[in-house]
């Protein structure tokens, strides 16, 4: 493998490892100088914005909840292997487009896994909010990571068009004139 074809695969490993790293420190900023300690734990930041400690057993959107030590595990098991199928799909991947979402989602993933592991949940602490309403759940660093990753690797399958099996991997596609 060139340095050529390595350099976009290392920004992908390299961002994922940033998103971990970062992730992980918020959260450990949130649970220790920011004080929030117990679950429910909150604050108030911005009218908009509030830090609020809350224990995630689940995983996207709360599904899938731990509710024994076996579902933790079991959890902790599939979403390593998630995040192993993600690590393979950035390894063998050549366009840069496509390896900077998947490696938001695999530090994401780590960040998460992490946590279900150390804790038995994740830590989420982001809670945004207009009034009352909330229009998210309360999340994490790491779940807005692999949000926007997947987003962007949806959008990418809907909007570029398919390559014709000539062109270079990279190169824009071109449309072809079938009835000439």
């Amino acid at each position: 493998m060139s340095l050529f074809t390595a350099r976009p695969r290392l920004t992908g490993l390299s961002l994922a490892a940033l998103i971990f790293v970062v992730d992980q420190w918020l959260k450990d900023l949130v649970q220790g100088p920011l004080g929030l300690l117990n679950e429910g734990d909150n604050l108030h930041l911005l009218p908009f914005f509030d830090l609020t400690r809350v224990h995630n057993y689940g995983v996207s959107l709360g599904m899938l909840t731990a509710t024994s030590a076996e579902t933790r595990w079991g959890l902790v098991a599939l979403t390593a292997g998630i995040a192993g199928i993600v690590f393979i799909w950035l390894l063998r991947e050549k366009v840069l487009g496509e390896i900077v979402p998947l490696g938001m989602i695999l530090g994401g993933a780590l960040g998460n896994i992490v946590d279900r592991w150390s804790y038995g949940y994740v830590l989420d602490y982001a809670d945004f909010h207009i009034g009352s309403f909330r229009p998210f759940l309360v999340f994490n660093l790491a779940d807005a990571a692999i949000t926007i990753g997947v987003v962007i690797i949806l959008a990418r399958s809907f909007l570029i068009r398919e390559k014709s099996g000539d062109q270079p991997a990279g190169a824009p596609a071109t449309e072809t004139n079938d009835h000439a």
